[in-house]
């Protein structure tokens, strides 16, 4: 089986939970990502979270907030998804659908290494498998 270290994206970049939405939309353009995992503090490789452009738009600009005063932290929502790099694809694509979402932190030695994307699933599973990944996805509740 392949490991979840041969499908992340290596090189995540991380945002703390202090820094603003203007900073997180910054970082995303400029290394063309839609999601920064959320650190506690630059000290501590403890993630408290992970925002997304989605994040952004529809839970700060379009509710009328101000991403220059709103930071990464109060978008950051329950613990974050994370598996270490060593597990099982087919165990990641688990944990992905049984928590619904498209993005899964990778950890090496307990700090974030890499993120797995429906964009790196769809280049890594069967048709069939990845079809039936988005299906639970992105059913409705």
């Amino acid at each position: 089986m392949t490991a979840v270290r041969d499908l992340m994206t290596p090189g995540v970049r991380c945002i703390l939970a202090t820094d603003t939405l203007n900073r997180a939309a910054k970082m995303m353009r400029a290394h063309r990502i839609g999601a920064l995992p959320v650190k506690r503090s630059e000290s501590s490789d403890e993630l408290v979270g992970i925002v997304t452009d989605r994040d952004i738009i529809v839970k700060c600009l379009a509710a009328g907030g101000d991403p220059a005063q709103i930071t990464a932290g109060d978008l950051a929502e329950g613990a974050p998804v994370a598996v270490e790099a060593t597990v099982d694809a087919y165990e990641a694509v688990r944990v992905m659908s049984e928590a619904r979402i498209r993005r899964l932190v990778i950890l090496e030695n307990g700090r974030p290494a890499g993120v797995i994307s429906e964009a790196d699933l769809a280049r890594a599973l069967p048709a069939d498998q990845f079809a039936a990944f988005v299906i639970r996805v992105c059913a409705r509740r």
